[in-house]
């Protein structure tokens, strides 16, 4: 099996990820669901997980594909379903009139007669909310749609195919039903939450989801550790997993410090499953055993996941899944790890499912990759 490098020197900056010249369509979606119980949560086959859909919008990146479509959108969602992934991962947040929306900002930004203004997503009412980027009427124009990138520059949010902001609800009824939805609960990293407001925009949430949910695979996730054990409290229906950036960012809460600290939550509050910044999980890839004893899953996210080799040692660790941007790229690599072919074995032929191509061949270039690229990763 042969893997598109990345040299391990471009791997600290991937705004740029060489493309995947061919794609080979292969359906790895499991056909009958997750199932999910009070006590526990199965993964069954690597699930492969897009990132607010088809992927984030990195505007300050020079690879076009992270400006193609504008992320957590119909548009893109429904352009992640038409490869074979499990998921599509996106955030949600609750408007001030109860409305659940999706987008990633805390804020949203705009500018009127050359003025810069700056609103909380949850300080908005839902039509204040969607007067922002294209309109849903024809010759309506929306608020222009800017964006902070992370070194603080502003910027107009230009994609290459854009759309309209939604709610939840929207995506139920619009994005195909045999994706499942990887709903991350998002609250504001520096805000100290009481637990009656907590409450409240989980309810919100949670009745969108059980009004239209249906039979499609739903995870929740969130940083927010107070949010996780509440959600997990008032339904038992779906799986929640905690999210962590597992001790590459430190927080005053404790809980988000580390992966052990992840581990502690989920135990102590019967969440399924942690997902985790891959760079955490190389860093102390001695906990991924200790998470898999305790019958959690992971799940991973992070730049090094549009990295296929990255993405193969991750499945030789027995972690259950990556969350990624390119959608294409990736699924055609996990596609080409996992097969639902007759596997030959010393009994003669057996279907399996989901099972690993039992000998992977490797270049010794590929081989080398692959034992330098650990070490380099853990020490970002």
């Amino acid at each position: 099996m042969a893997l598109k490098a990345i040299h391990v020197s471009d791997v600290s900056s991937l705004d740029i990820v060489p493309e995947s010249p061919s794609f080979s369509l292969y359906s790895t979606r499991f056909s009958d669901g997750v199932q999910v119980s009070r006590a526990e949560f199965k993964v069954p086959k690597f699930l492969v997980i897009g990132h607010r859909g088809h992927g984030m919008n990195a505007l300050q990146s020079l690879d076009r594909r992270m400006k193609a479509i504008k992320e957590n959108s119909i548009t893109s969602f429904n352009a992640a379903a038409s490869f074979p992934i499990d998921y599509i991962e996106f955030d949600v947040q609750v408007t001030n009139d109860d409305c659940p929306i999706i987008f990633h900002d805390d804020v949203i930004l705009t500018l009127n007669n050359g003025t810069l203004f700056e609103k909380r997503i949850t300080d908005l009412s839902l039509s204040e909310f969607l007067a922002y980027g294209p309109q849903r009427e024809a010759g309506k124009e929306g608020k222009a749609l800017l964006r902070r990138n992370k070194d603080g520059k502003i910027v107009q949010w230009d994609v290459e195919q854009d759309d309209t902001l939604c709610t939840l609800e929207e995506a139920f009824l619009h994005v195909h039903p045999s994706l499942g939805f990887n709903i991350e609960l998002k609250f504001d990293d520096h805000t100290v939450y009481e637990q009656d407001y907590l409450v409240h925009v989980l309810k919100a949430i949670l009745k969108i989801v059980f009004d239209h949910a249906k039979d499609r695979p739903i995870i929740f996730s969130t940083f927010q550790p107070d949010a996780a054990s509440l959600v997990k409290k008032l339904q038992s229906a779906y799986p929640v997993f905690f999210l962590t950036n597992g001790g590459c960012e430190i927080y005053e809460d404790v809980r988000r410090n580390s992966l052990e600290e992840a581990l502690k939550h989920c135990l102590e509050n019967g969440l399924q499953g942690i997902v985790s910044e891959i760079k955490g999980v190389f860093r102390n890839p001695g906990v991924v055993t200790k998470i898999k004893e305790s019958q959690l899953s992971l799940l991973t996210y992070g730049a090094l996941n549009n990295v296929p080799e990255a993405v193969y040692i991750q499945h030789l660790m027995g972690i259950d899944g990556v969350i990624v941007d390119l959608v294409q790229e990736i699924t055609e690599v996990v596609a080409n790890l996992i097969t639902s072919a007759m596997v030959v074995d010393e009994e003669g032929l057996t279907e399996g499912i989901g099972k690993l191509h039992s000998k992977p061949q490797f270049s010794q270039k590929e081989l080398s990759f692959l034992l330098n690229l650990i070490p380099k990763l853990i020490q970002l």
